[in-house]
């Protein structure tokens, strides 16, 4: 049985449908409520490395805490917006999956099957 850990949102409808579908799957789910339970930098990091792209990539551009940080400032560099993911995790793109040495972003849930 494959096992994965979800980066997850129950507030979100994206989140509990990529839960949903890693259920479904058969899929063994590590629940990690984000929110809560707040990735520390070397995770974000490794998640991105993972993911294969950048820190502004991750980031939900589309929340008030973004533009009221001042994170659109295209001179910040990595470890800054990392920062601010820390210490402002709602602005985490959602859901991640981590599976097999790879991860994925839920966004449409069917895109996490590729790495299970």
């Amino acid at each position: 049985m494959t096992q994965a850990v979800i980066l997850h949102n129950p507030r979100c409808s994206k989140s509990r449908e990529t839960l949903a579908l890693l259920t479904d799957k058969g899929v063994d789910v590590n629940v990690v409520e984000y929110l809560k339970d707040t990735p520390d930098t070397a995770e974000i990091k490794r998640i991105l490395s993972l993911l294969g792209i950048s820190a502004r990539e991750l980031m939900r551009t589309k929340e008030e805490e973004y533009k009221a940080l001042g994170l659109d400032n295209p001179s910040l560099d990595e470890d800054a917006l990392i920062a601010a993911m820390v210490a402002t995790p709602k602005l985490i793109e959602r859901p991640i999956v981590l599976a097999n040495g790879k991860a994925a972003i839920g966004r449409p849930p069917v895109n996490v099957l590729e790495i299970l």
